[in-house]
């Protein structure tokens, strides 16, 4: 299997994004519809980024008990991926062979990899995702994983904000969609932002 032409180059880094059991399994607490499919596409993608020699890093929702970003103290969602939970693990399939930046761990909501908004102060906080990357030379990333209109949308925009080349390749994530357009929104965004977009959403994710 020949490695995809959105993961060549020598500086250039596989960006895995929340492939968690909450997000990606029907019996999550905040199941993305489809999760689940793009488990063995996006392994694969691990597999052939590894081979090619490029770092693969991965995002990791890590959610204390109580935080202002659940809906029960105030914010948009379910409790999912609580900090050492069964949801929080990582979905089977997945190859895990890189660094792993957890997000959310405080009073934050931490949609993309690169930051976290500290929900008490309104700032934002830097991960340590950009200094693996620079660490690294990288200068490219290509973002997979869940979900393509939050977490996905928000590390690819921020990665160009950064500097880096960013690639979303559509067939390796899928939405949420928690409003009726949100997944049409979110691609319009990345592409107005300068993320290369690869691919069209389906029927099945728009109408997740």
């Amino acid at each position: 299997m020949s490695t995809p032409t959105w993961t060549t180059g020598a500086d250039h880094a596989l960006l895995v994004v929340d492939m968690q059991h909450d997000f990606g399994d029907p019996a999550g607490s905040l199941y993305v519809r489809g999760g689940e499919d793009i488990v063995e596409p996006i392994n694969a993608a691990i597999e052939e980024s590894l081979a090619a020699g490029h770092l693969v890093v991965y995002t990791r929702d890590w959610h204390p008990e109580v935080t202002p970003h659940f809906a029960e103290h105030g914010g948009l969602w379910p409790v999912h991926c609580v900090i050492d939970s069964s949801g929080a693990e990582f979905l089977p399939g997945i190859k895990v062979d890189g660094p792993v930046v957890h997000k959310g761990s405080g009073p934050e909501d931490g949609y993309s990899g690169f930051s976290v908004l500290h929900l008490p102060t309104g700032q934002d906080r830097e991960t340590e995702l950009s200094a693996i990357l620079d660490e690294n030379g990288i200068m490219a990333v290509t973002i997979v994983g869940l979900a393509g209109d939050w977490c996905v949308k928000s590390t690819a925009i921020d990665a160009v904000r950064l500097g880096y080349r960013a690639t979303v390749p559509l067939a390796l994530t899928r939405f949420v969609e928690l409003r009726p357009g949100d997944t049409e929104a979110a691609v319009a965004a990345m592409r107005e932002a300068g993320v290369t977009v690869i691919g069209d959403v389906t029927v099945d994710v728009a109408e997740g």
